[in-house]
């Protein structure tokens, strides 16, 4: 189970990682938070369309629809409002009855209910920045850990289900300063230019975090780009996501990484699959 706080951020966080595993036979399902209500249309080809300006949530339930089906997973809306990403000095008050605002108790058990139905062995969310500071990403891994360890008490929320234990929980790990490096090091070596030339810098800044996991899912690559294109109104076809070619993505970075957060079963890290120290019990 992936938890994520609104459609599209399902398709550029470990999206090869979860056809992966559905093309093994796995099933995986991904609960997002919210339903993008409040996003921006950020592909400047659809900026002034009328229909999508006209309804925005039910065009991104579609766009939802269609990037679950590309990636082969199942998917639940968790039925909370987006948020927002508040702008300005001083920033803003969010909007009442926002996700970010609501109760934890509410959210978490929401989440644990969905947990206790589906019962998943592996769950990913974000870490406690949020990946980045989006209220709604915060939000997210606030009620992802509290779900994870609620799930597991029979006390906590008993209406929602008979208790379940989820064995491992872990972090995306999206743009680690390795990866970054890797990639931008085999562009320029092609004579190419590397998207990731500004970040270099700041990334060195930032606190690293601690990757203990990486999965092998190059095969799946096209199935992560169909699942943004998707997401048409997020993710521009022409844009970042789409800057690095494929072969050489494949060549130096044929992964995707994972911080393994929480773990109910012994493990050894450094691990190549998100189910590592689980297929002996539950294979």
């Amino acid at each position: 189970m992936a938890v994520h706080a609104h459609p599209d951020d399902e398709s550029s966080k470990g999206a090869a990682t979860m056809a992966r595993y559905v093309g093994e036979g796995e099933r995986v399902r991904v609960v997002t938070c919210t339903g993008g209500e409040r996003g921006s249309i950020l592909n400047p080809k659809l900026a002034h369309d009328a229909a999508i300006l006209a309804d925005m949530p039910a065009y991104r339930r579609r766009e939802m629809a269609a990037a679950a089906e590309a990636l082969g997973i199942e998917h639940v809306w968790l039925g909370f409002v987006d948020s927002g990403l508040p702008e300005g000095d001083p920033l803003p008050p969010l909007p009442d009855g926002c996700f970010a605002l609501v109760p934890l108790e509410v959210s978490v058990e929401a989440l644990v209910r969905e947990v206790r139905t589906f019962r998943p062995h592996v769950m990913t969310t974000y870490n406690e920045l949020g990946g980045y500071p989006h209220p709604d990403h915060i939000r997210c891994h606030e009620v992802s850990v509290a779900a994870y360890h609620a799930a597991a008490d029979p006390d906590q929320f008993p209406d929602a289900g008979p208790a379940w234990e989820v064995s491992k929980l872990y972090y995306d790990v999206g743009f680690s300063i390795d990866r970054i490096r890797a990639i931008s090091e085999a562009m320029h070596e092609r004579g190419l230019v590397s998207p990731f030339d500004d970040w270099l810098e700041r990334a060195a800044r930032r606190p690293q975090r601690t990757v203990t996991t990486r999965v092998r899912c190059e095969e799946y690559f096209e199935r992560r780009d169909e699942a943004l294109r998707a997401h048409a109104t997020q993710i521009d076809p022409e844009g970042f996501f789409f800057e690095v070619p494929r072969d050489v993505e494949r060549e130096v970075w044929p992964v995707e990484e994972f911080e393994l957060a929480h773990s109910r079963v012994p493990v050894e890290p450094p691990e190549e699959d998100l189910f590592a120290g689980l297929r002996r019990l539950v294979g």
